[in-house]
């Protein structure tokens, strides 16, 4: 039987700047991606999300960046080695404290934003990624984009991956995702988004922005928690997924 896990960027909100709802979008995803603080949220609120996912059976990953707060982690970072590894394993060591204290551990990574697109393409920073996160515990899995460099990187270094796929993001021909500053790379049609992540699932591929289909071999989907009427395009494509005799279920 084929399965495909769902999951969501949360713990990203504060008072001045709420950008998803975490609790319904709890109700209906597998793994919850949340923020280690760098690029979103706060403590109090990344530990209300933390509780509330250990309280719904979500998986927990961590959702480190690049320290970039005023920007939600999203615009490019020059830094060197030492600091990007530093940064991610304090991110690390941070929501994995903050899960503990309500009972949930963490059990896999999907970096963020800006440094998740820099690691599908850059061995470098891929690597510091992956030192990180041995150095804080080896037995957690990486989250990358499917077909990524860091999945490489990660794998020759002993890591346990997965790949994912987006539900709400347009894709070039190449597998890569179509950066947010050009028209059409942020899909909003719930019903079209669904039908997408059906054919991934059940064939592999996906339509590319120029209509060509792209192989994509993901274990799992990602609709932001951000993106307008995500939880509509979550619910929906979870509905069409098991209509479809999909299994959702976590990959971690």
């Amino acid at each position: 039987m084929v399965s495909i896990d769902l999951n969501s960027d949360l713990g990203e909100n504060v008072p001045s700047r709420i950008v998803s709802d975490d609790v319904s979008m709890l109700r209906i995803v597998t793994s919850a991606n949340v923020s280690c603080g760098f690029h979103a949220g706060s403590p109090e609120g990344i530990r209300e999300t933390l509780d509330a996912a250990v309280r719904g059976g979500v998986v927990i990953g961590a959702h480190p960046g690049y320290r970039d707060y005023e920007n939600f982690g999203r615009t490019n970072v020059e830094i060197d080695s030492a600091t990007l590894q530093a940064h991610v394993e304090y991110q690390l060591g941070a929501i994995m404290g903050l899960a503990s204290s309500v009972g949930g551990k963490v059990s896999y990574v999907k970096p963020h934003g800006a440094l998740y697109n820099a690691i599908a393409r850059d061995e470098r920073q891929s690597a510091d990624v992956v030192a990180a996160i041995k150095a804080i515990d080896p037995s957690l899995v990486l989250l990358g984009l499917a077909g990524g460099v860091v999945l490489d990187v990660a794998s020759r270094a002993g890591l346990a991956v997965a790949a994912e796929a987006f539900a709400d993001r347009a894709y070039l021909p190449d597998g890569q995702l179509v950066s947010r500053t050009q028209d059409g790379a942020v899909l909003h049609d719930a019903a079209a988004v669904a039908a997408r992540m059906v054919r991934l699932a059940s064939e592999g591929v996906i339509r590319a922005i120029d209509g060509t289909d792209v192989r994509v071999d993901a274990q799992s989907i990602c609709v932001h928690g951000d993106s307008p009427g995500s939880i509509e395009m979550a619910a929906e494509t979870k509905r069409m997924l098991q209509d479809a005799g999909i299994t959702i279920a976590p990959f971690a």
